[in-house]
């Protein structure tokens, strides 16, 4: 929760007379940093209304006025990629109740357009056991039924032979019954019919019919971008550290409907490489060796920016001496993962040494690699990598929760600071 008026001056005043700890009385342009990059007009900063484009703006304006650099005078590098979107209206009813769009529902990222109504049936579970269910089942005509499921026995449809999910696919739309929450996420594809998700509990066991209507677009070939600029060093000038986040999110579902704000992922992230950039251009701060600010796009399409970096850099990936990419910065009063930090045991008990010098973070823990952020490919080229987060919290993710106003951002200037002072004393 964000602090009240008198404890949060307190706070700043405190944090002013500790130099080694972040940002001090920056903290408020941090936040409100996060609380543009989230607001409606950046439309989830995905692929509706051209949010991701107005996001790249924005940032393009604050790579310029902070002063950082451009490669070939220019901090946009274009990309292409397929992205299925729902632009137009979106909504659901059961029986004679219109479901809250985000709240109880989610459009499925591969579902395609159409509108409707259907009479719900439930898929019969037998027929993973019973030959007579699964006789049954390929006997039924679905074409004037809404098919519901749990997302758990999809798996199950996907070992039998194929025919049994085709015939599943018939229903005029399905819906997926999710466990615990809606998690929404990207698709580049789409199947043949509308589909939804909701959470099992909201579904009434008794409800007999769902009224539907989706506004699909399938993309082809959709120019997205990345933002880079960087600050050149005094010492090693053609060596480079990169800092980089994801600055997209995924977008509106529905043109009025619902759009997803992505606070902690990764407005977080993407604001605290804002304010490293911001440290390191002033002259007193110049680093030794040259820092990249990368903001990639499309990481929640599938890594696609970053990965298309990889394929098309703009200096060649052998210059880069490490690479931190910061996604997930939001609240950290549990400490921070080092991704990759298995691998780099050597970076990492620096890391760790400096936290427990300066007594920035509870713990650091350490994971494997894994292809969850925009550094994989990197690490895929020979790049010295790290993902890292900050672990705690509030659990919004991938929701219409994850709001600047549930963000706490604990931590969020002891994470500067131990950044700031790993970047800072490479040698």
């Amino acid at each position: 929760m964000t602090p009240k008026p008198a404890p949060f001056l307190l706070w700043i005043l405190l944090l002013s007379a500790t130099p080694r700890i972040g940002f001090g009385q920056d903290m408020e342009r941090a936040r409100a940093t996060i609380a543009t990059l989230c607001s409606p007009a950046f439309h989830g900063r995905g692929y509706v209304n051209g949010g991701d484009k107005i996001a790249a703006r924005y940032l393009e304006g604050q790579f310029r006025q902070m002063g950082l650099r451009a490669f070939d005078s220019l901090y946009i590098q274009t990309f292409p990629l397929d992205i299925n979107t729902f632009p137009g209206k979106v909504s659901l009813k059961i029986d004679k109740q219109k479901l809250p769009p985000g709240e109880a529902y989610i459009v499925n990222p591969v579902s395609q357009g159409g509108r409707g109504k259907g009479k719900i049936i439930h898929l019969d579970t037998l027929i993973f056991t019973r030959e007579e269910a699964r006789q049954r089942f390929m006997r039924s005509d679905l074409r004037r039924n809404v098919m519901v499921y749990e997302a758990r026995h999809y798996a199950n449809l996907t070992e039998l032979p194929s025919e049994y999910l085709n015939k599943m696919h018939e229903a005029k739309a399905l819906i997926e019954l999710q466990k615990e929450k809606l998690t929404m996420s990207l698709s580049p594809a789409q199947i043949s019919h509308p589909a939804f998700q909701m959470v099992k509990k909201d579904l009434d066991p008794a409800a007999k019919t769902a009224t539907f209507r989706v506004d699909a677009k399938l993309i082809k070939g959709y120019p997205s971008q990345n933002v880079i600029g960087y600050v050149p060093g005094k010492k090693f000038p053609d060596q480079f550290v990169v800092i980089s986040a994801h600055y997209d999110h995924l977008g509106r579902m529905g043109k009025e409907a619902a759009y997803f704000p992505g606070a902690n992922d990764n407005a977080s992230g993407t604001t605290l490489m804002l304010e490293l950039a911001r440290h390191y251009v002033l002259p007193e701060n110049q680093p030794d060796y040259s820092i990249a600010f990368m903001a990639f796009g499309a990481e929640e399409a599938g890594l696609i920016g970053s990965r298309y970096y990889t394929e098309h850099p703009l200096f060649p990936l052998s210059q880069i001496k490490f690479m931190i990419n910061l996604d997930l910065l939001g609240t950290g009063e549990e400490g921070m993962m080092v991704v990759n930090g298995t691998r780099l045991p050597e970076e990492f008990d620096r890391l760790t040494a400096l936290n427990n010098q300066h007594n920035y973070l509870p713990k650091l823990q350490k994971r494997d690699n894994a292809p969850n952020s925009d550094h994989y490919f990197f690490t895929r080229k020979g790049v010295k990598a790290v993902f890292i987060y900050l672990m705690g919290g509030p659990k919004f993710y991938h929701d219409i929760y994850d709001r600047p106003e549930t963000l706490p951002l604990t931590k969020f200037s002891e994470a500067f600071g131990l950044i700031r002072d790993f970047v800072s004393g490479m040698e």
